[in-house]
């Protein structure tokens, strides 16, 4: 799975961005406590949240590490850690 978006840049064509580089934590999500609300989902600003066999996941391989999916979770299902580098 490629891990950059093409970004527009003016006149100047496109560039690529990794969106996933500058992340220092990341959201985890708690499957026992997650009700497949799909807010998590709705909110992410990269789309990084993905429904996949009947479930909510996370794509780590766009997530920029926000925490907006975190603090929109209604059950708090979903925790910032910190990054494994």
């Amino acid at each position: 799975m490629d891990n950059r978006f093409v970004t527009p840049l003016g006149n100047e064509g496109m560039y690529v961005l990794d969106t996933a580089a500058w992340r220092i934590v990341r959201p985890v999500m708690n499957k026992e406590t997650c009700i497949n609300c799909g807010i998590c989902m709705g909110y992410c600003p990269v789309n990084s949240v993905y429904f996949e066999d009947g479930q909510f996941r996370i794509s780590y391989d766009y997530c920029k590490g926000c925490g907006i999916c975190a603090a929109e979770c209604p059950k708090q299902a979903i925790t910032m850690e910190e990054e494994e580098k």
